[in-house]
């Protein structure tokens, strides 16, 4: 193997994964969507969210002495707020939750001790497929868990503009995409956009089914001109011991 340390399954050859895995590793899942995230953000925003995340957490966890490799991100999602926008692909529920529940299986049956899905798809939707996927993996005799962010503790320590809901590519996202890729970010398009203070998660539970309906015409709730990487660096923080945290639970 490589004296530089990678954290990522893809990257290894079968034998330098069999090497980790022999010492106990835990699978780090990241899990986005191919959906509209405003008119400055890419398709795969949640999916760039995920991801660096994860790795920030197999990092946390290297400097404890534990293994932990991200495998291949699952990029497909229930997505259908965004539906009505190009380029969003929304897979059923029951298609989203087969593919992970057989990733998560596939996953211990070649090794790893345990599985963290490391989620960034927020809709209710995906979190439902999320959640039965994880139990019906478990009935099956895998272990894994699913720190779920929209939640107590979690959803508390990610900001005043997450907890108001307000978060779909708002200052939030952007701050996190701008940390981990900022060429990723129309930053020129977001400086032009105008706060969107709806909160997403309000109009959710008073039944609205689109972006559309929830008020977000551009598919974007919130502040992408108030983003900064700086704002990502800490938002990664709290992800990454979120995600860290529930790995330490599996060893």
């Amino acid at each position: 193997m490589s004296s530089q340390r990678t954290y990522s399954l893809a990257e290894l050859t079968y034998e330098e994964a069999q090497v980790l895995l022999t010492k106990g590793a835990i699978a780090l899942l990241p899990t986005g969507a191919t959906e509209a995230h405003g008119p400055h953000l890419p398709l795969s925003t949640d999916v760039v969210i995920s991801v660096e995340g994860a790795r920030r957490a197999a990092r946390l966890l290297e400097a404890e002495g534990k293994t932990a490799l991200v495998l291949p991100p699952i990029a497909y999602a229930v997505t259908e707020f965004a539906a009505s926008f190009s380029g969003t692909v929304s897979l059923p529920i029951e298609t989203a939750r087969a593919l992970l529940r057989d990733v998560i299986l596939g996953a211990v049956r070649t090794g790893f001790r345990g599985v963290v899905v490391c989620n960034a798809h927020l809709e209710p939707g995906n979190l439902q497929a999320i959640r039965e996927a994880v139990d019906e993996a478990g009935q099956r005799g895998a272990r894994a868990a699913f720190p779920d962010v929209t939640r107590k503790p979690h959803a508390l320590r990610l900001g005043e503009e997450f907890k108001s809901g307000a978060c779909h590519a708002g200052s939030y996202e952007t701050s996190l995409v701008l940390a981990a890729d900022p060429f990723l970010v129309r930053s020129e398009l977001a400086d032009e956009l105008a706060p969107n203070p709806t909160s997403l998660s309000v109009a959710i539970r008073a039944g609205k089914k689109s972006f559309v309906e929830a008020g977000g015409e551009r598919a974007y709730f919130g502040d992408p001109r108030a983003a900064s990487p700086m704002e990502g660096e800490s938002l990664y923080a709290e992800l990454a011991d979120i995600f860290a945290t529930a790995a330490r639970d599996l060893y």
